[in-house]
């Protein structure tokens, strides 16, 4: 999938410089095409000339001569016409009747001098049309376009492929990163919670379970953000309700930390067709920064209800957003000092886009945000 996109990418590139480039010519190839077309009539005109002077002579050998018998020089391009002094048709060289207003040809017409023909002048004609230049100019343009086209795309093809692989090792290293932190982390969740089990009161380790469960959080996106190039998200019937109220839970900890209270106002039996890491990742991005934003001693509300269409509302008293425009954007931080990467609500923007979710956020500062999703049922 990356390949394709990757060539999907330089072909766009390189059809767009190649554009640009044939833009850039066009000005050139103006007045070369006008030069083509002047120089392409003034050698038919030349030619015409030479048929009309050799046709001349013949007939002025004819007069000089005892023959009885002319030979009337002929030509396949061109048609001849001889006319006496009451500009009556004396010969033609072909079927065709003279019409001197026809368009799209070209015409010579001469006096000849007293000859045995008794022709008073001579027009010679040709069919005229700049078609060959036309082709000419088109096919020269089309060999133009296709040798820059093929040279931009080998040469950003070339110059893309050290980056190309570098993302490769990029890739290669985070995925064998992750995988090797996977399982200590799990271990670390696993021993620190058996700790608060025997030793409830203990402050550190309640500390270091909330900070594991922070970078947990952290590694997920992390995780998400790497298979999202490379695996398809099945969807499946999810009972929202449930899933909520247990994502939920495991936050109960980090809001206990900072004495916030989670207000649950949830429907029961909500269903929705969705993808559960997906859905998992806008619950856990929302409440994770709603917590981390939140002062001491406030509430955190969360709902859930279904009435033409289904609503996830995330409600915290902190302290709001300067500008709710820019916090979808990749690696933006609102407050720097808070910490994180600046990829959850980015992730969590480009779920809703896929899965047609309505995201609406209001904020006031010194007040709080309110992150409400609508989503199809």
């Amino acid at each position: 999938m990356l390949e394709i996109k990757t060539k999907n990418y330089i072909l766009k590139l390189a059809l767009g410089y190649s554009f640009l480039i044939i833009i850039l010519i066009c000005i050139p190839a103006y007045f070369y095409t006008q030069a083509e077309l002047e120089g392409y009539k003034y050698d038919q005109n030349r030619v015409m000339e030479i048929h009309t002077s050799n046709i001349q002579r013949s007939i002025s050998d004819f007069s000089d001569s005892k023959s009885d018998i002319f030979h009337f020089p002929k030509s396949f391009i061109f048609d001849a016409f001889l006319f006496d002094k009451q500009n009556k048709l004396i010969y033609s060289t072909n079927n065709k009747s003279y019409d001197e207003n026809r368009t799209n040809q070209l015409i010579k017409k001469v006096s000849l001098q007293t000859n045995r023909l008794n022709a008073s002048y001579l027009v010679v004609t040709k069919d005229f049309s700049y078609e060959e230049i036309y082709i000419k100019i088109s096919l020269l343009t089309l060999c133009i376009g296709v040798f820059i086209f093929i040279s931009l795309f080998l040469i950003l093809k070339q110059s893309i492929t050290p980056y190309k692989k570098a993302n490769e090792y990029l890739d290669a290293f985070f995925n064998d990163a992750m995988h090797e932190l996977k399982t200590p982390l799990g271990v670390m969740q696993l021993n620190l919670e058996m700790l608060e089990s025997k030793q409830k009161e203990s402050k550190e380790i309640t500390r270091s379970l909330n900070g594991l469960k922070n970078l947990l959080f952290v590694y997920e996106d992390i995780e998400y953000l790497i298979k999202n190039k490379r695996v398809t998200f099945t969807k499946e019937e999810l009972d929202l309700s449930l899933f909520l109220k247990q994502r939920v839970e495991l936050f109960e900890s980090l809001a206990n930390s900072k004495s916030i209270s989670l207000e649950l106002h949830i429907q029961e039996n909500i269903f929705i067709h969705i993808n559960r890491a997906q859905m998992q990742r806008i619950i856990d991005n929302t409440l994770s920064n709603a917590i981390k934003y939140s002062s001491e001693n406030k509430k955190i509300i969360v709902s859930l209800k279904k009435q033409t269409q289904i609503e996830l509302t995330i409600k915290d008293f902190g302290k709001g957003i300067k500008d709710t425009s820019t916090i979808f954007n990749r690696y933006y931080r609102e407050d720097s000092i808070k910490g994180g990467f600046g990829i959850g609500l980015n992730i969590v923007k480009n779920i809703c886009e896929e899965n047609n979710i309505k995201i609406e956020v209001k904020s006031k500062l010194n007040e709080g945000s309110t992150f409400n999703y609508i989503l199809q049922s």
